[in-house]
Parts: structure tokens; C-alpha cells; sequence
């Protein structure tokens, strides 16, 4: 999606911190058209996304901090991992953000581990609350990584090149063999 082309159909896609209300919350409601749900789906990798709908409220927390509160529901198609056939599935989640001023995020040295924030609702606190943003990253987030079609499981697969016989689950249990003659073995003692 370009910055300069709207996607949705509510001008409010980015909200200016400075017009917020400071008294009370103030609604928002983004509902994509066609053309922009594309753009989205080919960004994410999946097969669509026939409805997309973001709405919310953002009400100030204390002097200089703001909380928003939305649902964001969809209908998207990915290819079954199965079958690759289009599988629909049905989005609703509940979203959750609280913007603080000062609240930074430090970008950690390859190799450095990190401990994860208990509480990652929070995000920094700049000029604008980037509704279309936090869409598209609630979307992504909340897409079901393996999908499959309704009464399609993964079965057990073997493949092997022409002429060679493929290996079994049992075949690379390297003990396998020693369990069998062990218990060959514990046989033979107990019938002498």
C-alpha cells in the first residue's frame, strides 16, 4: 500500500496525537476496500482477504498517555498446507495498545540475548497512532500458520528417487534393532 493512496474507506487511518480528545474517547472504525485488502494479502503471502473491519476507541491515561481498545475482524484465505486447497478462516480478536511517552525500544546486538517485556501492549508515544499499522500487524499475527481444509490430516509420507526402496519411521530408530535382538536374546535364556 503507498502512504499517498488511502486504503480505507475512514479518513482517520492515522490519528494526530495533538486532535485526540483529552476529556473522552475518540471512536475509529477502518474498513478497507478491495484493492487495498489485496495489497495486504500479497504482502502477508496468503490467497486473500474478503472482509477486513478495525474499530476502537483511544482514551487518554493520565496527563500525556493514551490507551486504545479495538476488535479487529476479518475473513482471510490461505492454501491448505495439506492440499493447497483455499481455506476461509474467520478472524476476531480483541485489541489491546497503551502509548507512553518515553517508552523506548533498544534495538539488542546481534548475538545478545534479550528479556521480552511482561507487558507488550506498550508502545512508544509519537506524533501519530498508526491505525492502518496496527491492522495490518494484528493481522499477521493472528493468521493460522498451518491451515488445513476441514477433515484433512497429515499422513505419513515416504518418498524415495525411483528403484529405492524409502525408509520407514522404524528404519531410523538406531536402536530399534538391538531392542529386538535383546529381547531374541531374553528369550533364549529363559528357555534353557
Amino acid at each position: 500500500m503507498s502512504a499517498s493512496e488511502p486504503s480505507s474507506s475512514a479518513p482517520q487511518a492515522r490519528l494526530r496525537v495533538a486532535s485526540l480528545r483529552q476529556t473522552g474517547e475518540t471512536p475509529f472504525s477502518l474498513e478497507p476496500k478491495a484493492s487495498a485488502r489485496d495489497d495486504l494479502a500479497r504482502a502477508l503471502g496468503i490467497e486473500g482477504i474478503r472482509k477486513l473491519r478495525f474499530t476502537g476507541t483511544v482514551s487518554p491515561r493520565g496527563r500525556d498517555s493514551w490507551e486504545l481498545k479495538g476488535k479487529l475482524g476479518a475473513t482471510v484465505v490461505q492454501a491448505c498446507i495439506v492440499t493447497l486447497d483455499p481455506v476461509n478462516t474467520r478472524l476476531d480478536v480483541d485489541v489491546e495498545r497503551r502509548y507512553m511517552p518515553g517508552h523506548r525500544f533498544e534495538s539488542p546486538d546481534a548475538g545478545t540475548e534479550i528479556e521480552m517485556p511482561e507487558d507488550d501492549s506498550l508502545e512508544p508515544l509519537g506524533e501519530v497512532i498508526d491505525l492502518e499499522a496496527l491492522m495490518a500487524e494484528e493481522l499477521t499475527l493472528s493468521l493460522p500458520p498451518y491451515p488445513r481444509k476441514d477433515g484433512v490430516g497429515l499422513e505419513s509420507a515416504q518418498f524415495a528417487e525411483d528403484g529405492v526402496a524409502p525408509m520407514t519411521d522404524e528404519d531410523v530408530k538406531p536402536f530399534a534393532g538391538l531392542a529386538a535382538l535383546k529381547e531374541k536374546m531374553d528369550k533364549g535364556d529363559t528357555e534353557s
